[in-house]
């Protein structure tokens, strides 16, 4: 089997303007880079279709989808927070971004491939249930891991999100369902400034200190998460996939490397492979300097291509 990758080119149409770090040129640089690599021609690609409202409603209230609803303009850009623009092709691509997670989970969990990587914008890990921030409308990982549970029928989902910003909008969702372990480290204190401090009992954090070196980071993560992860023995394991703590990022100030993307997804393959079958889906979050964004996403993607 192969590993899925999920991209569309109206995720492109979403543009909160010239200026702002979460652009088009995101997926538009991952996409160049693997096509000057082998990845383009072995992954399985994947048009994902629109998220139902149906499946929406699994982690977001109606009152929330409505309100997003009325605010989508027909011209210009309106701002859901001073950091959050929508415009009028913004809820289209939030659609096929969460789209493609669910569909993901479809396909993986049917068997139709090993694993997935969903290549998509806007992110989702800062939405809450009920409130977007942090360039996201809807919680994408959250998205997937309730299909996994309310329609596949698991009973044990591991989400893990590697972004250099908290997962606020994940904590939020999924803190104290025992359905779901979920650890993330994090560049602290940082944005968002919360969800940090003594959380339910299946949130794991990691908070990591500025300037921290990438040996000691590793320690830390694999310290915090390793043996959770295999004491909870997942039946799926979902990542938010942030590359923003490369060192290179201008949003963050730690200083991993391409391999240390490489590491992190070795590692959650091993626990995938002992607990879950070998099925994965991943989903992009951050990562902002476009060079660094596309080596650690084809790092990230060439671990997860070689499990068969």
């Amino acid at each position: 089997m192969t590993t899925a990758f999920f991209s569309h080119d109206d995720c492109k149409k979403h543009n909160m303007g010239p200026e702002h770090p979460e652009s088009p040129e995101r997926l538009s640089s991952i996409l160049a880079y693997l096509a000057d690599t082998n990845l383009q021609q072995e992954l399985d690609w994947v048009r994902p279709e629109e998220i139902t409202r149906d499946q929406l409603l699994t982690v977001h209230p109606e009152s929330y989808l409505h309100q997003l609803d009325l605010m989508q303009p027909t011209r210009g850009r309106v701002f859901t927070d001073p950091d959050t623009a929508m415009m009028p092709d913004t809820l289209r691509a939030a659609k096929l971004a969460a789209g493609g997670n669910v569909q993901a989970v479809d396909m993986v969990m049917s068997s139709q491939v090993t694993n997935a990587f969903v290549c998509a914008r806007p992110p989702g890990h800062h939405a809450e249930r009920a409130k977007s921030m942090g360039f996201c409308f809807y919680n994408n990982i959250a998205l997937a891991a309730m299909r996994a549970l309310t329609f596949h029928h698991l009973e044990r989902v591991a989400i893990v999100d590697f972004d250099v910003h908290q997962g606020n909008g994940t904590v939020d969702i999924v803190s104290g369902d025992e359905r779901i372990l979920m650890c993330s480290s994090f560049q602290h204190p940082f944005y968002p400034h919360s969800h940090v401090h003594r959380q339910a009992d299946n949130i794991v954090n990691a908070p990591i200190s500025a300037d921290c070196s990438a040996a000691e980071y590793r320690k830390t993560v694999e310290a915090a998460w390793l043996k959770k992860l295999q004491d909870f023995r997942p039946q799926l394991v979902l990542i938010s996939a942030g590359f923003d703590g490369h060192r290179l990022d201008p949003m963050a100030e730690l200083n991993l490397e391409t391999e240390d993307y490489r590491w992190l997804t070795e590692m959650l393959v091993s626990v995938a492979h002992d607990h879950s079958n070998d099925r994965i889906i991943s989903t992009l979050e951050g990562g902002y300097h476009l060079k660094a964004l596309a080596e650690g996403v084809a790092a990230h993607l060439e671990v997860l291509n070689a499990v068969y």
